[in-house]
């Protein structure tokens, strides 16, 4: 057993860009693709990840100290560094759950599939990560081993079902196909974007405002190019955080590159991904007729769309400003602030990318997520102790990724309730949005058919 549990955990630790690699290498030899075209595929992903990480890496590395400097220059005094994705995901595969989550999250996804409860095929291994996070916080915070396995399957059980509900944007806007986005960043906050566009779409004159990329082309030519776009929100980030002009400048160059240069990483990601899908879509199909799967996919991919890289950008001073208001909030935002994408990417989807609709939705999202994570700092903490993290110039941890995620947090609060009010607001409005996404689901699901009925009757 534990030379078992030794191969998982080497075989975790060595990270997304190459486990995503060998585990779609292997789906695809499942699926019957040749060895060569089956290694294109897994290599061909491990490059898109490369990049991805290379170009994350020169947000990270450039945004994040001007994102201190404004905090700095604004007089925003927070104590908590936002240790981001890249801080907590190794302290959640640290933990006692995180082996067992996959297994789990695996067993879950059979289980729906089987009972018709998902057409959802995750192939996305590392990104149970986020089940596992849920799974032991709430086996910090109740002691119990069982009830943090619990929170694993229900976790997951529900980004399944996020990944049903939203296929149709990944599909209609995005242009993927087949593939859906079981995602726990982009997931649980997705359903928030559905109430906030339906409601717009109810007010007098808000509901005409459309602001996008194409628009700024159109009204502004050059100057709307996603290049320009980049350089000139890069500059206000610079001007903000007190830069000098050589730094103003730097920092606009640099994030141009990276609204230019993430689509084109994002494209190998495709190029593998895409054929290993279409496959496992026909097999599936073959032995299961009248049926339609989709294949699990990380939302990386949505990072590719210029309208997500450009709110992207936007929000690394909303955020901030968002935290300076948040009351009684200790949390500054750092780690996440290069991936804010990842809370926004599905919002830009559902507003078909409308920049003031998802600058509404994203400000909400933000201020739930810095809201939560502050009251998961003391569980976060014991998380990153438990992994050996805790040090003495940083005795807690917190991070908006995951760290703010709702699911965790109402999942948590049922098991071992310690904040009445808190579990109240939050489980109230956010399960009115998911309630609200589920009807909304099934009008776009029957807007689908609608459409394919018609084209075959045009045939």
């Amino acid at each position: 057993m534990e030379t078992i549990l030794y191969c998982v955990q080497y075989f975790v630790d060595l990270g997304a860009a190459v486990m995503l690699p060998i585990v779609i290498f292997i789906v695809a030899m499942c699926l019957g693709q040749s060895f060569g075209k089956a290694l294109k595929s897994g290599i061909s992903i491990g490059i898109g990840f490369i990049g991805i990480g290379l170009v994350i890496g020169l947000m990270l590395n450039n945004l994040a100290p001007a994102a201190k400097a404004m905090s700095a220059n604004f007089g925003i005094s927070m104590n908590i560094i936002d240790l981001g994705w890249p801080g907590s995901s190794p302290m959640t595969w640290a933990s006692s759950i995180a082996l067992v989550a996959i297994p789990v999250a695996i067993a879950v996804n059979i289980l729906m599939l089987i009972l018709k409860l998902t057409r959802v095929v995750n192939i996305d291994i590392w990104n149970i990560w986020h089940f596992a996070f849920t799974g032991a916080i709430i086996n910090i915070a109740t002691g119990s081993y069982t009830l943090g396995i619990l929170g694993v399957a229900l976790h997951a059980a529900y980004a399944y079902k996020i990944g049903d509900w939203f296929a149709p944007v990944t599909e209609k806007y995005f242009g993927l196909k087949g593939i859906a986005m079981p995602h726990g960043t982009t997931g649980w906050f997705a359903p928030i974007a559905v109430p906030v566009d339906l409601i717009l779409n109810r007010i007098p004159i808000i509901k005409d405002i459309d602001i996008n990329l194409e628009s700024f082309e159109k009204h502004f030519g050059s100057l709307g190019d996603p290049a320009i776009m980049g350089a000139i929100m890069g500059i206000i980030i610079g001007i903000l955080a007190g830069y000098d002009v050589r730094g103003v400048l730097t920092l606009g160059i640099q994030m141009a590159a990276v609204i230019i240069l993430m689509p084109q990483v994002v494209k190998h990601i495709m190029s593998g991904l895409l054929p290993v899908s279409e496959t496992a879509r026909t097999v599936l199909q073959k032995h299961f007729k009248n049926s339609t799967f989709y294949i699990g996919l990380d939302c990386a991919l949505l990072l590719g769309d210029p309208a997500v890289v450009a709110a992207s950008l936007l929000f690394i001073p909303v955020t901030i400003f968002i935290a300076a208001i948040v009351p009684g909030n200790q949390i500054l935002p750092f780690g996440d602030l290069p991936t804010i994408g990842f809370f926004i990417a599905m919002a830009v989807g559902v507003h078909g990318g409308n920049l003031f609709r998802t600058l509404i939705t994203g400000s909400i999202v933000m201020f739930m997520t810095i809201w939560i994570s502050n009251q998961m700092i003391g569980l976060h903490t014991v998380l990153a102790a438990n992994a050996g993290q805790v040090t003495s110039s940083v005795s807690q941890f917190a991070s908006l990724d995951q760290g703010g995620s709702p699911v965790t947090y109402i999942l948590t609060q049922i098991m071992n309730t310690t904040n009445v009010t808190g579990l109240a607001l939050i489980g109230i409005f956010y399960g009115a949005c998911v309630v609200c996404t589920y009807f909304w689901h099934k009008k776009q699901l029957a807007a689908m058919t609608q459409e394919a009925e018609l084209r075959l009757e045009n045939k």
